[in-house]
C-alpha cells in the first residue's frame, strides 16, 4: 500500500514538473512573440501546479504542499543540527570528539520517528489515492486510445454513447513549429476535435494504446493515466466548472511526442446535449456505404481532407517525406501496388514507425489511398474503392 501511495504521489508531482517545463517553454517563446496565460493550460513563468477544477486535483495540490512543507522542515532540522554541530564542536575551537558506545534510545528514536512520519504522510494520501482509483458509477465512460501521434475517443456509456472521433494537432500549429514562428497562447495545444464532457458529471476515462505506451494527462483535472498497448487502465474526473482544459501525452512515445496535445472542453449539461445531438447527426451524415462505387474526383476530394488531418504531419503536404519518413510522391508502392498500400495502412509498417490506421473508415482509407495515387507527380488515374478495403480487413 505504501509503495502504491508513493507511486501515486509521484504521478501527482509529475503535474508540477509539467507545469514547470511548460512555464519555462512559455518564457522562451516570449522572446519571439507576446505570450499570455492560457486559461486551463500553462501560464507564463508558471512554477506551481495548475489551478484545480476537480476535487481530486484540489486534494493533490494540498498533498503536494503538505508533503513539500514536511520535507523542508525535515531538511532544515537535519541539516541545521548537522551544521550547528560541525561549527560549534570543531577541533579548531578546542572541542574533543566524544567517545561513547551505541545508544539504544537513539537507535529507537531514529527508527521510530521516520517510521511515524512516513506512515503519517501515507495516511494523509490514502484517501486521495483510493478516491483516484474509484471509477465506479460514472455518468459518462469514454475510451481514450493513444496513437502515434493523436488520440482516439469512443463514448462507450452514458449520454453520447456511440460517438467516436480522432483528436489531432491543428495543422496550422504544426506549420508554425516547422517554420520556427510560434504564435498564440495555445501554441502546440490547439486540436481539431476537443473532447467534450458535461460539467458536474463523473467522467470515466478508459485508456489503452494502439502502438506504443502513451499517457493521458490533463493537470487541471488531476488526471494522468498510462495508455499501454494490450492493457486497459482507467481514471476519472468530475469538473466543477466549465471551460477549456489542456494537457499532453506524458510518456515519450516517438518523434512526434511533442505534437500530441489533449484538449478537454467542459460544457453545461444543456450545451452537452446539443453537442451530442449535433455530433450524432454529423456522424450519420458522414457515414458511408462501403459498397458504394465512387468516382475518382469524389474520392480525391475526400482523400485530400483525410490526408491533411492524418498524414501530412509526417509525409508533408507535398508528399516528399522527411528524414526516415518515406516520400509518397513517386513511391513505387503508391504508383503500382494498391494491395500493398492497403495492407500498410491497415497493419502499419517498419516496426510501428508507420502506424496502423484501422480506426479510419473503409471509405476514408480508400479515399486517402486514391488521393496519394493522384496527387503531386503521381497522376496515375487509378483509384481504390471502399469495397477493396473491406475485403482486405477480413
Amino acid at each position: 500500500m505504501m509503495i502504491t501511495t508513493m507511486n501515486h504521489l509521484r504521478r501527482a508531482a509529475a503535474g508540477s514538473a509539467w507545469a514547470l517545463l511548460t512555464g519555462l517553454g512559455s518564457l522562451g517563446a516570449q522572446a519571439a512573440t507576446a505570450v499570455n496565460d492560457l486559461p486551463g493550460g500553462p501560464a507564463v513563468n508558471q512554477l506551481n501546479l495548475h489551478p484545480p477544477v476537480t476535487q481530486i486535483a484540489e486534494q493533490q495540490q494540498w498533498l503536494h504542499w503538505v508533503m513539500l512543507i514536511i520535507c523542508v522542515v525535515i531538511f532544515v532540522a537535519v541539516f541545521g543540527v548537522m551544521f550547528y554541530s560541525i561549527l560549534k564542536h570543531r577541533k579548531s575551537v578546542g572541542h574533543k570528539a566524544a567517545n561513547f558506545h551505541e545508544s539504544l534510545a537513539v537507535e529507537i528514536a531514529w527508527t521510530i520517528v521516520p517510521f511515524v512520519i512516513v506512515i503519517g504522510m501515507g495516511a494523509m494520501a490514502t484517501r486521495t489515492v483510493v478516491a483516484m482509483k474509484d471509477t465506479s458509477n460514472a455518468d459518462v465512460t469514454i475510451k481514450a486510445t493513444g496513437y502515434q501521434w493523436k488520440w482516439g475517443y469512443d463514448y462507450l456509456k452514458g449520454e453520447g454513447e456511440g460517438i467516436n472521433f480522432l483528436q489531432t494537432l491543428d495543422n496550422a500549429q504544426r506549420e508554425m513549429s516547422d517554420t520556427g514562428k510560434p504564435e498564440g497562447d495555445n501554441y502546440l495545444l490547439k486540436v481539431d476535435n476537443p473532447l467534450v464532457v458535461p460539467v458536474d458529471k463523473k467522467v470515466r476515462i478508459v485508456t489503452t494504446a494502439n502502438d506504443v505506451i502513451h499517457a493521458w494527462m490533463v493537470p487541471a483535472l488531476g488526471v494522468k493515466q498510462d495508455a499501454i498497448p494490450g492493457f486497459v487502465r482507467d481514471t476519472w474526473f468530475r469538473a466543477t466548472q466549465t471551460g477549456d482544459f489542456y494537457g499532453q501525452c506524458a510518456e515519450l512515445c516517438g518523434k512526434e511526442h511533442a505534437y500530441m496535445p489533449i484538449h478537454v472542453k467542459v460544457v453545461s449539461q444543456a450545451d452537452y446535449a446539443k453537442w451530442v445531438d449535433g455530433k450524432k447527426k454529423e456522424m450519420a451524415a458522414l457515414a458511408d456505404d462501403p459498397a458504394k462505387v465512387w468516382a475518382l474526383p469524389e474520392l480525391v476530394a475526400r482523400g485530400e481532407k483525410v490526408y491533411a488531418a492524418n498524414c501530412a504531419a509526417c509525409h508533408r503536404p507535398d508528399g516528399k517525406g522527411a528524414g526516415p519518413i518515406k516520400p509518397l510522391d513517386g513511391s513505387a508502392i503508391v504508383l503500382n501496388d494498391a494491395a500493398a498500400q492497403i495492407g500498410i495502412l491497415l497493419n502499419g509498417a517498419a516496426g510501428g514507425a508507420m502506424p496502423a490506421w484501422k480506426q479510419l473508415s473503409d471509405t476514408e482509407l480508400a479515399a486517402v489511398i486514391t488521393y496519394t495515387k493522384n496527387s503531386w507527380s503521381n497522376q496515375t488515374g487509378k483509384l481504390v474503392q471502399p469495397a477493396e478495403v473491406v475485403a482486405a480487413r477480413k
